[in-house]
C-alpha cells in the first residue's frame, strides 16, 4: 500500500511530505512513476512531494495517514533506513 503523510517540513519555499511504501520499494517506484515524480525527489526509503501535489497522489491511490502510522508501518515493512544509516 503507499502511504502520505501530511505535508509539514518547509524547505525551498515549500512545504513537504512523504510518500512510501509499507511493502517494497518496487512499488514505491512505480507509483511515483505513474504520478510523474522526478527520481530526485527519492530519498532512501521515500519520496519527498510538495502540499500541492497531495490531492492529486491521494486521487492516484496514496492512503492518508498520521506522519506516526507513516513510520511505524515503513519500519514494519524492513524498509525504514535510519539515521544512523543515512550518516554511514
Amino acid at each position: 500500500m503507499i502511504l502520505i503523510d501530511p505535508p509539514l517540513w518547509p524547505a525551498h519555499g515549500r512545504v513537504w511530505g512523504h510518500l512510501v511504501s509499507d511493502s517494497s520499494l518496487a512499488e514505491l517506484h512505480d507509483f511515483a512513476a505513474r504520478a510523474g515524480m522526478p527520481e530526485r525527489a527519492f530519498d532512501r526509503d521515500h519520496y519527498d512531494y510538495p502540499v500541492e501535489r497531495r490531492a492529486e497522489l491521494v486521487a492516484l491511490g496514496a492512503v492518508e495517514v498520521s506522519t506516526r502510522e507513516l513510520i511505524t508501518r515503513l519500519r514494519a515493512s524492513g524498509l525504514r533506513v535510519t539515521a544512523a544509516q543515512r550518516r554511514g
